[in-house]
C-alpha cells in the first residue's frame, strides 16, 4: 500500500461524501464527482479522509496512492482552481476563440480546431492561453492537447510550451 494512502488526507473548507461508488467534493469554488474502483474503500470522517483497499490484490494495492492523490487534488481543486498557461511562438502563429472551440493558426495549410471542454474556463492575450479549472485532470489533458498540436522544436524554439518550461536548445549548422 502507498505511503501517502495511510496517511489521513485533512479536508478543510470542503465537503467530502461518498454513496455507492461515487465519490463527491463540494467546496466553495465547485463540486466535483468521481466514480471509485470496486476495491478501494474511501471513509470520511469529520475533518479527514482514508482511502484504504477492500481487498489485498496486487491492483488494490497500487490503485489506494491513486485515489489518494485523486482525493488531494479534488479538495485543492475545489477550494483553489488550477491554472495552467502555455505559450505560443513563432512567426504568424496566432490563437484565437471561437464559441466553445481553440482555432490555432501554427504554419500547417489548415486551421487547428480543437473543442475546449465545458469545465475549462479559456482566456487568450495576444500569445498567451490561461486554462483554468477546479479538476486538475481536465486542465492537464487540454493543455496537453494544445501542446500536442505544434511541440516547441529545439532549433529556433518555435512552437506552444507551457509556461516556464526549459526548451533544450541544440546548436545549428556550423560554417567552415
Amino acid at each position: 500500500m502507498s505511503r501517502l494512502a495511510k496517511k489521513p488526507i485533512v479536508v478543510g473548507k470542503a465537503d467530502v461524501s461518498v454513496s455507492g461508488d461515487t465519490l463527491t467534493v463540494k467546496g466553495p469554488k465547485a463540486t466535483l464527482t468521481k466514480q471509485v474502483h470496486p476495491s478501494i474503500l474511501i471513509t470520511v470522517d469529520t475533518d479527514s479522509v482514508l482511502v484504504s483497499s477492500k481487498d489485498r490484490s496486487r491492483l488494490a494495492k497500487a490503485l489506494t496512492g491513486t485515489y489518494a492523490s485523486h482525493v488531494r487534488n479534488m479538495i485543492q481543486g475545489v477550494q483553489t482552481p488550477y491554472i495552467k498557461k502555455l505559450i505560443l511562438e513563432g512567426v504568424g502563429f496566432r490563437v484565437e476563440i471561437k464559441g466553445t472551440q481553440l482555432v490555432l493558426t501554427v504554419g500547417f495549410s489548415h486551421l487547428v480546431m480543437l473543442d475546449i471542454p465545458e469545465d475549462v474556463a479559456t482566456k487568450v492575450e495576444k500569445n498567451i492561453i490561461t486554462l483554468e479549472s477546479s479538476n486538475k485532470e481536465s486542465v492537464g489533458q487540454f493543455a496537453a492537447n494544445i501542446r500536442r498540436v505544434k511541440p516547441p522544436e529545439p532549433y529556433l524554439g518555435k512552437g506552444i510550451h507551457y509556461e516556464g518550461e526549459v526548451i533544450r536548445r541544440k546548436q545549428g549548422k556550423k560554417a567552415v
